[in-house]
């Protein structure tokens, strides 16, 4: 389990994306699990969880795009 003390979306996404699969904790957002290299949302979300993921997945989805 990795923990982030600062929410940086680019440098989670990097990690999130090399990993694969693995579990994470970002200091004043939660805990949160990936798989297949995307973040997954957590068991009784709230608005903030859902708005993360979005954040995070997007940014991966951006570099794996920029990589092709």
């Amino acid at each position: 389990m990795r923990m982030f003390k600062r929410y940086v979306p680019k440098m989670i996404a990097k990690h999130v994306s090399r990993l694969f699969s693995g579990r994470i904790y970002i200091d004043g957002r939660g805990g949160y699990e990936f798989n297949n290299g995307l973040l997954m949302v957590p068991i009784k979300a709230e608005h903030r969880h859902y708005q993360t993921v979005n954040e995070i997945n997007q940014e991966i989805r951006r570099m794996k795009d920029s990589a092709y």
